[in-house]
């Protein structure tokens, strides 16, 4: 009986499933391949995850508002176009970093105001932008990859290191306390909330939301500019293709960290297990020497697993 109590307690912990797949996953990769345990291989894998974990950490305030942004992958790629072709036309390192920093954040301002003045569906404006802005990064590269971004002072966004942690981890553990101090103990968090539950209520209450969706949509543009840059950091490039399906891999990692895809439920915590657990089957897969084909089968496959059990958590809570 104590036991049911605390098996009870357990599966109404928020975001369990996630939880339970990614112990299953770990510690079967453990014993699966005698490599996964090394510290840098566990750094590789934790690296892999960065930049679904900061755009994920965007997509989690995104869709906890009741939205969805699809233009994030593009972002991240015109992020890394303006800093290669700003460094190598011989600006300012640091300048061009804030230059695509302030990118970013016009392209989240554009899609706030399409969401909120003109009124267009989450899914119409952003994949309009998406569309945009992928059309002008291969009009300004010609499908060429811009390279020769070999300076020390941009290398250590994507390559550094702080004592044996990766520079790229570091950034991205700071955007994750940053997301979820705003989440959590902010009023704009719990207003994100409560637009994503009721928008109507929320107005009522006084709640200006237009001015939160902007914002959230200019946080969700800062962040993807700051993927971009540790991507064409790492690379010391800019791939026309950089970013590709980053949005759905941000998706990815914030629904079956929790998040609920109608809005008014976020878990930021979840999305960065969702995004590590992503990166771990990748990486545990080249492992083993799987085709690269089989992994999106293969993670699709643990999606639905965790989203199930995580449903499953949610109802025996519900029925509590």
């Amino acid at each position: 009986m104590k036991n049911n109590k605390i098996l009870n307690k357990l599966m109404n912990v928020d975001g369990i499933g996630i939880i339970f797949v990614y112990l299953a996953v770990f510690i079967t990769l453990s014993i699966a391949c005698p490599n996964f345990l090394k510290f840098s291989n566990i750094m590789v894998g934790i690296r892999q995850a960065v930049y679904t974990a900061i755009v994920g950490f965007a997509m989690t305030f995104v869709i906890s508002l009741g939205g969805i942004d699809l233009s994030v992958g593009s972002t991240v790629g015109v992020s890394g176009m303006v800093l290669a072709a700003m460094i190598l036309g011989g600006y300012n390192i640091y300048l061009a970093i804030v230059v695509v920093i302030l990118l970013g954040a016009a392209i989240g301002f554009i899609n706030g105001i399409l969401v909120t003045k003109l009124r267009m569906a989450y899914f119409i404006a952003t994949l309009g932008t998406m569309s945009i802005l992928r059309g002008l990064i291969y009009v300004y590269t010609k499908g060429i990859p811009l390279y020769g971004l070999k300076y020390p002072e941009i290398q250590f966004f994507g390559q550094g290191y702080i004592g044996p942690i990766p520079v790229p981890i570091i950034i991205t553990v700071i955007i994750f306390g940053i997301s979820c101090y705003l989440f959590y103990k902010t009023k704009f968090g719990r207003y994100t909330v409560s637009i994503g539950s009721n928008e109507d209520a929320a107005k009522l209450v006084g709640i200006n939301v237009d001015k939160i969706k902007i914002l959230i949509f200019v946080l969700s543009g800062v962040f993807c500019s700051v993927a971009g840059i540790i991507l064409a950091s790492r690379s010391e490039a800019a791939v026309p293709t950089a970013g590709n399906a980053y949005e759905m891999d941000a998706i990815a990692a914030t629904v079956i960290g929790g998040t609920s895809m109608s809005g008014g439920k976020g878990n930021m915590f979840g999305t960065a297990l969702g995004a590590i657990l992503m990166a771990t089957i990748k990486n545990g897969l080249s492992l083993l020497n799987v085709n690269t084909f089989w992994h999106q089968v293969v993670i699709g496959l643990f999606i639905l697993f965790a989203v199930a059990l995580d449903g499953f958590a949610t109802k025996k809570a519900e029925k509590e």
